[in-house]
């Protein structure tokens, strides 16, 4: 038989458990989205032509963009975290890129494992909380 301190208690870690499930569903949506960004990078620094340069449309904010030609020589720059930001050619790019994307595969299968674990924590909450219930409600 539980007590009403213990019931609490219980009531207290779900709570705690449920705001942890809500922040491990907004990491794994942070993610998700790295994970978009990544790759729609990687593919756009795959169609860019070596030999002929071209064209492409640069975003300068508020969905303005302006045309801008791609220099077939010159090299890219890559933020690596931090404020730090390296010039790489294009395959050290797409290389480098590629090597995120894969981290950031890893860490949303993480936090997948890490919300299923708190679900079924917070499911066998639940039971105990029914079972509290039905034995407080024999007890009268």
């Amino acid at each position: 038989m539980m007590s009403e301190q213990q019931a609490q208690e219980l009531m207290y870690q779900m709570q705690t458990l449920e705001g942890y499930f809500s922040q491990l569903a907004q990491k794994e949506s942070s993610i998700i989205s790295i994970i978009r960004e990544a790759s729609a990078a990687i593919e756009s620094l795959k169609t860019i032509d070596d030999k002929t340069g071209g064209e492409s449309l640069i975003p300068v904010g508020l969905g303005a963009f302006v045309k801008a030609k791609i220099a077939t020589d010159e090299k890219l720059i890559l933020n690596i975290g931090a404020g730090v930001a390296v010039e790489k050619d294009k395959n050290s790019a797409i290389n480098f890129l590629e090597s995120r994307l894969k981290e950031m595969e890893v860490a949303l299968q993480e936090t997948a494992g890490q919300k299923q674990q708190v679900a079924m924590s917070l499911e066998q909450g639940k039971q105990q909380m029914d079972q509290m219930m039905a034995a407080s409600g024999r007890k009268r």
